[in-house]
């Protein structure tokens, strides 16, 4: 599917998400009472019933509030009000956080618009963005029924609306983890609708739903999803700045008004990592990585700071390299974000995303034992190590090879692959026609390792000669020397892939990314291995490093040696004060 495909057109996508109004309060339920029967007094003395009712069904429910709560909202409220990013990523990132560990960690929420909404006089924008949390929290800590589902929804509708609204851009700015959440969770209920819709037509049981479904069929459609990412980028002109960074050139130059606003900025390109992983979840891994191009992966972007982002990004990039049989670059990419892990694990321990840090983590280590076993290459030896902790005995058993292999490709994919997802609509009148795409991917996926179960045992051996007769070699293996020969073809096509250097992740060159090659003159292999030396630098850092660690933690046991160490730290300073003091006079 290509950008031009994608429908831009704002008048267009305001009409088929719902037109907003961000002026005028929410008209009140009346059409709830029968009119007939009434005359005009009486219609206005229910009226006017009704409302205090309304008022004071609010007032018992924000005087339910715990104090803290309140003056969080209120203050949250304030920071927006004021534009004060630095106080609204404190409320966001640290307040709300810990405010929903003490009240709300088993409920949910106060309702935003029966609740929050009086408190800060119906104003809309941070109503819009509160529902945001609201629902959020909800899919995070609780279970989400359909009508939330279609609530939820309906209410990233009209904060995109008030994006994009061009009589009047929001002068508004979020911190940019919040963007990036905001992005990265609309995909999120995007996808578990897709999957909740599926479960229920699945199994049929609650007619109910089903007849909902069929009815809003352009609820968390996949037109309506790809066409807010494709109008963040195309509204911030991010593709053009992307290529102007590239040239040396300034990107305010080719931003325009929209593009050279922040909110804009932010969000068109997070909404270019959100389409890799959107087009991923729909299993165009061409596709995916094409939208990255303007993105060099290679450089630092201001965005990198964004933890969450870069976990996803290099996640969804390793495992369409994965799909593309592009293993060696699929390894890289792992390997090089799970180190980044790894050497900040510090920081996340700390953080709220703490538990999907740790998944994704393992997930990526699940991933990058399979492309281990495939296409084996020297790790870093932090990587390595953590791998064989993690997943050592599921590796040994893929490296051999063999029928008993299988199951284990198989646990590992579906462990760690993405939730992918159907393009449309089930076929409600024919369930059995549905197809799961898990296990659509999963049979193409394996349709692959199965060619390459005899590559272990065929390494094992070549490893042994520089020449071998093949008949020599059909003889070890017990099998026909014509089905060995192609057997060998496939391992030598195997050993050769697309390995990315520089420019589009889809560019690359055709390299030999084994250790071990061949070539057949007739019924003679001829094999030449290339040893690669080990790194005795990287060695001698890292144990002299935990020598320290190790010598730390003794003196640490010992209070005595710990006191002895610390006098000798102050004579050594004193000494180091007195020389200078010499020296000076």
């Amino acid at each position: 599917m290509d950008t031009e495909q994608v429908a831009y057109d704002y008048d267009d996508f305001i009409q088929k998400t719902g037109d907003y109004d961000f002026e005028d309060d929410e008209p009140l339920a009346t059409d709830l009472i029968d009119h007939e029967g009434f005359d005009e007094e009486q219609l206005l003395q229910q009226q006017q019933i009704f409302q205090r009712q309304l008022q004071l069904q609010q007032q018992q429910a924000a005087a339910q509030l715990p104090d803290a709560v309140r003056n969080f909202i209120l203050y949250f409220h304030h920071c927006m009000k004021e534009n004060n990013v630095y106080d609204l990523h404190g409320c966001y990132e640290n307040s709300f956080n810990r405010l929903t560990e003490k009240f709300y960690k088993n409920t949910p929420w106060p309702d935003p618009h029966g609740v929050v909404a009086p408190l800060v006089n119906n104003d809309q924008p941070f109503v819009t963005l509160y529902t945001e949390l609201y629902y959020r929290h909800l899919y995070a800590k609780l279970q989400p029924n359909l009508e939330d589902r279609f609530a939820s929804y309906d209410n990233y509708c009209i904060w995109f609306n008030y994006i994009f609204d061009s009589s009047s851009p929001p002068e508004l700015e979020l911190p940019t983890n919040w963007a990036w959440d905001i992005i990265d969770e609309f995909i999120y209920q995007f996808n578990s609708f897709a999957l909740y819709r599926s479960r229920i037509v699945r199994k049929s049981h609650n007619e109910e739903e089903i007849q909902q479904l069929r009815e809003h069929p352009q609820t968390w459609s996949t037109y309506t999803v790809l066409n807010v990412l494709y109008s963040f980028i195309q509204k911030s002109r991010m593709n053009e700045q992307l290529e102007a960074i590239k040239e040396g050139r300034d990107p305010d130059e080719v931003a325009g008004e929209d593009g050279s606003r922040p909110l804009y900025k932010t969000f068109g390109y997070f909404s270019i990592l959100g389409l890799l992983r959107v087009h991923t979840l729909l299993g165009d891994f061409t596709l995916a990585l094409k939208t990255m191009e303007g993105i060099d992966l290679s450089k630092k972007s201001k965005y990198a700071r964004v933890a969450g982002a870069q976990f996803t990004t290099y996640y969804y990039v390793g495992f369409c390299y994965m799909m593309m049989r592009r293993y060696a670059d699929a390894i890289k990419a792992f390997s090089h974000i799970l180190l980044y892990i790894s050497r900040t694990k510090g920081f996340h321990n700390r953080s709220a995303q703490y538990d999907s840090v740790t998944k994704r983590s393992e997930q990526m280590y699940a991933l990058l034992a399979i492309c281990v076993a495939l296409c084996p290459t020297r790790l870093d030896d932090s990587i390595h190590t953590t791998l064989r902790e993690k997943n050592g005995e599921q590796l040994a058993r893929m490296q051999r090879g063999g029928e008993e292999s299988l199951p284990v490709f198989e646990e590992l994919f579906s462990f760690a692959c993405p939730k992918f997802m159907s393009h449309g609509p089930p076929d409600y009148d024919n369930p059995a026609n549905n197809v799961d795409p898990l296990q659509h991917h999963l049979k193409v996926f394996m349709m692959d390792v199965k060619r390459t179960m005899l590559t272990p045992t065929l390494r094992s051996y070549l490893k042994l000669y520089s020449t071998m007769n093949i008949e020599k070699l059909a003889t070890f293996l017990e099998m026909d020397p014509e089905e060995l020969r192609s057997a060998l073809v496939v391992f030598k096509q195997k050993s050769r892939q697309v390995r990315w250097t520089e420019g589009s992740l889809l560019d690359g060159e055709v390299v030999n990314v084994s250790d071990l090659d061949i070539s057949l003159e007739g019924d003679l292999i001829n094999i030449s291995e290339a040893k690669i030396g080990r790194k005795f630098g990287d060695w001698f850092l890292r144990n002299t490093t935990k020598y320290y660690a190790v010598q730390d933690t003794i003196l640490n046991k010992n209070p005595e040696k710990q006191e002895e160490k610390e006098h000798k730290d102050k004579r050594r300073e004193r000494r180091e004060k007195n020389a200078e003091k010499k020296g000076s006079k």
